[in-house]
């Protein structure tokens, strides 16, 4: 056989994935222009808080609902499901976060958001999508709408979650605790995607190691003795204690962890004192614990509390006067994917949206966490948690070769290329539940 042969007859076997690949591009692009694109604007421009996400929340199940879904509101808080039942086979979820972050947006972009909000806690903030769930919804609805008006290739009963409060990591337990299952039946298998500010636009990859890692939120409130600032020798700082214990936290994981064992704590808040001249009777510190074992997670919770505690007592607390040590919001476990579905999702993109669709393993540099795994590990579901890339190619570039410094997520400057991100997000999704519910 010769190559010119060959050639023709692998482009002749490849062909109809390349055709049905260029179809479901156009329908994608054709749908952002029209559709998906003021949609974006609209989540971009209006993020609301963890549990706070009303009418993101109603938006989005009046969307669901004009693409041919049964949709349930006030799942788990704000939650939305939407089920579309298309014959026998089985049962995929796919699942997309709807809340913003307290921040305010500095990105630049012309929609950026100027939306305040009060906080469950009362308090008034700036409120900004700078982690991607603007894109992670809007392909939800994306992918909703192309599985809509493309029933006859595929099988099975089609679950799509708006998830709450990702953000405080409790908003998938709260949808399970409200008996997601039980009431809307235990997936087959599950997806979730999120965007990557970090890999260039028209990429997807999914990984066969953890992605994201486990996440504790840890509360030290530490109490003092009051004093004015001149006379320091009269009290306790709690803001000197707090500084001694922020110092020494940072020893648990460099001597304490095994240097191969990832593992991260991060104060992120100190809060101390009214003014200047006045010594108060509390701080408090809010920390961020990151693992990715049982062992490293217990280990560095009990260091925490022990470093907090000893550190009160060297400088001269009472035991009643300890620094109270404690877990808030929703822990979250590590993200582990099924190594056989990822090794299918990745033909699955291969053959329907050509190789170089598929972007590299990357080393995992940091220690993000995620909570979708509340959904798939107790009770398990075969899960596939994947990336799409959000930052054009030649930034990447500019920036590999230390011309360009990306903004990350959680950045006030934080931003992706909005167009390509979804087109990407909705095509890989679309291609993942077809495979996944293929019609024999």
């Amino acid at each position: 056989m010769t190559n010119k042969l060959l050639s023709v007859l692998l482009a002749a076997l490849l062909l109809p994935s390349a055709l049905h690949a260029n179809e479901l591009s156009k329908a994608v692009a054709q749908d952002y222009d029209t559709h998906l694109g003021p949609l974006l604007d609209y989540f971009h421009r209006n993020p609301e808080l963890s549990f706070l996400e009303v009418k993101t929340a109603a938006r989005m199940a009046k969307e669901l609902r004009a693409a041919g879904f049964t949709v349930t509101e006030g799942v788990g808080g704000t939650g939305v499901v939407a089920i579309l039942k298309n014959g026998p086979g089985p049962l995929v979820m796919m699942r997309a976060d709807m809340d913003g972050l307290p921040m305010l947006e500095k990105s630049g972009l012309p929609n950026a958001s100027t939306a305040t909000q009060k906080d469950m806690e009362g308090n008034m903030t700036p409120v900004a999508h700078s982690c991607g769930h603007d894109i992670h919804m809007t392909s939800l609805v994306g992918t909703a709408r192309r599985m809509a008006a493309e029933r006859s290739k595929w099988s099975g009963t089609l679950m799509l979650i708006g998830q709450p409060a990702e953000e405080r990591t409790g908003g998938a337990l709260a949808m399970m605790k409200d008996g997601l299952y039980k009431r809307f039946g235990k997936p087959d298998f599950a997806l979730g995607f999120h965007v990557k500010a970090d890999m260039a636009t028209g990429k997807v990859h999914a990984s066969e190691v953890s992605p994201y890692s486990g996440a504790d939120t840890v509360e030290i409130s530490i109490k003092g003795v009051g004093a004015h600032g001149a006379s320091p020798h009269r009290g306790k700082d709690p803001i000197v204690l707090g500084a001694m214990i922020v110092v020494g936290l940072q020893t648990i994981v460099s001597r304490e962890l095994s240097p191969r064992e990832p593992g991260l704590i991060t104060v992120g808040s100190f809060h101390g004192g009214t003014k200047a001249n006045i010594i108060g009777d509390n701080a408090k510190l809010q920390l961020t614990v990151r693992s990715e074992s049982a062992k490293t997670r217990d280990l560095l919770l009990g260091a925490i509390k022990r470093m907090a505690e000893n550190t009160a007592r060297a400088v001269g607390m009472a035991e009643n006067e300890l620094p109270e040590v404690k877990l808030v919001d929703t822990p979250a476990p590590p993200v582990l994917n099924n190594v056989e579905l990822v090794q299918r999702l990745r033909a699955a993109w291969t053959g329907k949206l050509g190789p170089g669709a598929i972007g590299e393993e990357e080393f995992r540099e940091g220690m993000g966490a995620e909570d979708f795994p509340m959904f798939v590990t107790d009770p398990y579901v075969p899960s596939v948690y994947f990336t799409v890339g959000g930052t054009a190619p030649e930034n990447i570039a500019a920036a590999k070769a230390g011309k360009l410094r990306l903004p990350s997520h959680h950045s006030p400057l934080f931003k992706v290329e909005h167009g390509p991100a979804v087109r990407m997000g909705v095509e890989s999704t679309v291609v993942a539940l077809q495979d996944l519910m293929h019609k024999p």
